[in-house]
């Protein structure tokens, strides 16, 4: 008796392009189920299984095999025996790979004639055919869809609009500056100078009143009045300063959409990296997914790789000439960085390159929010640098031998590239 009770049949239930199988502990086929005839079903499916969940074709066959008997199920997926498990209250174990499942890929062709599934080999080609062109459709859809790959798209296009923006102030400052030349020095926020030129448009209208009344100071309306008053410039005919001005008010409307966007960005940074938006903000954290191809492909590079990303020409002159190989490549946006003491920038780099990997790698595979943590600990090492480096290290001096040396070398060098 108590033989029996521990005695449990065991099935193991293996997936193919045509259907769930069966079998035994000898390897034999016990029981199926079949996919649809209908390709886009089928690699719908496939798909849900290769992910671990636990389909209705899964969930019908193990019904099946509790009616036979069988206690125990055995499936070459973890994440699917851990779900089956969970979902369906049964007991499950984890084997990959199995004999039965090397049995059935091995001989694929005549389990789905036997089966079937199909009338022969050849109909069986075309049917591998067609599964196999939708499943690699799904497959890049879903590469597609991953918003790590929207976000990329977005920060480039926001840099596109800073490019354009900056193109089309050039030429404003220039053809407005024909007319009221001195405001070019006086107003360096581009929004501020074509926003006073939508509102006042003449020089003449730039009194202090209405400057203080588009938000200026009263010391900077005071000398923009002052100045307007003695200007060097031409007078401009109206049709002139209506084209001046539409082109002004279309410069407003990209920096509308460029904040629109940007709020985008953060938004969407906070849902697909939030770990990577607190250690470096969002701006920098969506330009260092994009030149790396996604946040999967930042997540794999090591802290090394992503302190230089985007100073990859610098460093491979360093490699090829023997110069300094470069400290920081797109992280020197980062205030910590750019803020920084030369001396201390190196040290601080690889830093905030440390922290970075850790976070791209909690939001990319972890989904863990660990953001305020690794914060904390970077501004820890910050103050530390701080401390400790707060003055610059000693000047090296080179010895006159040593200059020749290198000198000779590199004569020597050029002479065998010659």
């Amino acid at each position: 008796m108590v033989g029996a009770e521990a005695y449990k049949m065991k099935a193991t239930l293996v997936e193919s392009t045509f259907g769930i199988l069966a079998f035994n502990d000898e390897n034999e086929l016990v029981n199926k189920v079949l996919f649809s005839k209908k390709a886009q079903l089928t690699a719908k499916t496939l798909v849900e299984i290769e992910s671990g969940k636990v389909t209705d074709e899964v969930a019908t066959l193990i019904k099946h095999l509790q009616r036979d008997g069988y206690d125990v199920f055995i499936f070459e997926s973890a994440g699917m025996a851990k779900e089956a498990k969970a979902k369906l209250g049964v007991n499950v174990e984890a084997l990959k790979p199995s004999s039965a499942g090397e049995k059935l890929r091995s001989n694929v062709e005549s389990f789905a004639v036997e089966s079937g599934f199909v009338k022969d080999g050849a109909e069986f080609s075309v049917w591998t055919h067609n599964i196999t062109m939708e499943l690699a459709k799904l497959r890049v859809k879903g590469a597609v869809e991953k918003r790590d790959l929207v976000v990329g798209q977005a920060i480039q296009t926001l840099d596109d609009l800073d490019r354009t923006i900056n193109s089309l102030m050039s030429r404003i400052r220039e053809w407005y500056g024909v007319h009221f030349p001195e405001l070019d020095r006086l107003i360096e926020k581009h929004e501020t100078y074509v926003r006073l030129i939508v509102s006042l448009g003449e020089r003449g209208n730039f009194t202090a009143e209405k400057l203080k009344k588009e938000g200026l100071p009263d010391a900077k309306a005071e000398g923009i009045t002052k100045t307007a008053e003695k200007s060097m410039g031409a007078d401009i005919s109206e049709t002139d300063l209506k084209q001046i001005q539409a082109l002004c008010k279309a410069i407003l409307m990209l920096y509308d959409s460029r904040q629109s966007l940007e709020n985008y960005l953060d938004t969407s940074m906070e849902e697909v990296a939030p770990n990577t938006k607190t250690i470096v903000g969002s701006l920098l954290g969506a330009r260092l997914i994009a030149i790396s191809g996604g946040l999967g492909n930042l997540a794999r590079k090591p802290a090394s790789t992503i302190q230089v990303l985007g100073a990859e020409k610098a460093l491979f002159r360093s490699l090829k000439t023997g110069t300094r190989p470069p400290k920081h490549g797109m992280i020197f946006q980062h205030t910590l960085l750019h803020e920084a003491k030369r001396w201390q920038r190196g040290k601080i780099a690889r830093a905030l390159a440390g922290k970075l990997a850790i976070a791209a790698r909690a939001d990319a595979f972890g989904q863990r929010n660990i953001g305020s943590q690794l914060k904390a600990g970077l501004d820890k090492r910050i103050d530390e640098i701080h401390a400790k480096y707060a003055e610059p290290p000693p000047m090296q001096v080179t010895k006159p031998a040593d200059e020749r040396a290198k000198k000779e070398k590199k004569w020597r060098k050029h002479r065998r590239e010659r």
